[in-house]
Parts: structure tokens; sequence; C-alpha cells
């Protein structure tokens, strides 16, 4: 699936209608971002071209932002997941916060959320003592009032389509 990336069309957060075979295509391609569309049309029962057409068309609409690598973090090294809830200071700038996360890799992942917290970060460490000297940056030096970090234990993988 060698399209080049699009612009969106639609409105930013536009719902786009999808019907149930939209929905199959998508269920392909969150297990497997490289298949092609003759393995996809294959599991969905359409050509090809079909579903080539429907994809190009999802990916004009925003449906589809990309395709990304899913890494096993373990293997890479990292293998202590943390989901860390941050509170930041009074006075602190959400985006300065935000921009400062790119200069940490154990932050892979991050959301800015309502309630308790403004923030929950997923840090992927090496280990403990990484994971200290993480949270320490994040209060030292970008802002961090007060944190709560949860180790998991396990990953579920579900499928984003009802």
């Amino acid at each position: 699936m060698a399209d080049p990336p699009r612009k969106t069309r639609s409105a930013p957060n536009a719902v786009v209608a999808l019907d149930r075979i939209d929905r199959q295509i998508l269920s392909v391609l969150v297990r497997d971002g490289r298949a092609t569309y003759l393995d996809v049309a294959r599991q969905v029962r359409l050509s090809a071209n079909a579903v080539a057409d429907r994809v190009r068309r999802m990916r004009s609409q925003g449906v589809i932002r990309g395709y990304r690598a899913d890494l096993d973090l373990a293997v890479t090294g990292r293998a202590l997941v943390a989901l860390t809830d941050v509170r930041l200071r009074d006075g602190v700038e959400g985006r300065g916060f935000e921009a400062g996360l790119a200069g940490l890799p154990q932050i892979v992942w991050a959301a800015h959320t309502t309630g308790e917290y403004d923030y929950q970060l997923r840090v992927a460490c090496t280990g403990t003592a990484e994971l200290e000297q993480v949270v320490e940056t994040l209060k030292r030096d970008h802002g961090v009032r007060e944190l709560r970090s949860r180790i998991v234990l396990r990953e579920i993988d579900l499928d984003p389509l009802p």
C-alpha cells in the first residue's frame, strides 16, 4: 500500500459513514498494515481494484491517517511500560510541555486529558531505574507538579471498530 499521504478533504473530526465492507477492510489493515490490496480483497471478497478505490477514499476522507510499525518494546530493550498521569504546575503552558516530550524517547504516547490530571503518558523503559529518571526529569525540567504511574502487566489487543 504505497499510496502517498493525502490531505484530508472532510472537516476535522467530521464523522464519515462507513459501510460493512469498509469496516472489514479497516479491520484487515489494522491487523496488517502491509497487506496488499489483493490480500485484503481475498479476505473481504471484493476485487483488488474495488479495495484500492475504497482505501483511497478512506485516506482522502481522513479515516486512514497512515501506516505504522507495531513495535514490540520488550524486544527493543524497553520491557517496562508504565501509564503515567501528569498534573502540571500552575502557569506551565501545555503546548510547551507537549513540545518537551519529543526530547524524552521513553515517552512513546501522550494524551491531553480531562479530569484530575492534565496528561496521560505511556512510558517505555529498560527498568525501574530508568523510569525513576524519567519521573525526575519530568518534575525537574518539564513543569510537572504531580504524577502517578502504574506498571502495565499485559496489553490486550482489541479491534478499534465495532
